[in-house]
């Protein structure tokens, strides 16, 4: 089993930030990219950003330029720093993992259990 525990979430005013952090840990043989995504309800999760093992990064248009994702590959673990945060980026937000068990063979997504950002006006 492969198990993903979040932190960091909370509540923030606008202009102020977060830093979220997402450790993997259990029958873990490689992670391959990781990964936050967000969703509010009524809506589709969608990616915020995520981060290869070689450590090039990809990023949502509307976080662009005030999150920054990485990540520390000895400890499994992956972080998204957000500043200058808005109200619209208030979600809950999920980390996921693309990695090989050592119980299995291929890829298989793991998903953190989420982490509620309030971002107040």
């Amino acid at each position: 089993q492969v198990q993903l525990v979040e932190s960091g979430g909370g509540l923030v005013q606008a202009g102020g930030s977060l830093r979220l952090s997402c450790a993997a840990s259990g029958s873990i043989f490689s992670i391959n990219t990781m990964a936050y995504y967000r969703q509010v309800p009524g809506k589709q999760r969608e990616l915020v950003a995520g981060i290869t093992s070689g450590g090039s990064t990809n990023y949502a248009d509307s976080v662009k330029g005030r999150f920054t994702i990485s990540r520390d590959n000895a400890k499994n673990t992956v972080y998204l720093q957000m500043n200058s945060l808005k109200p619209e980026d208030t979600a809950v937000y999920y980390c996921k993992a693309v990695a090989v068990p050592t119980t299995g063979r291929g890829l298989y997504n793991y998903w953190g259990q989420g982490t509620q950002v309030t971002v107040s006006s």
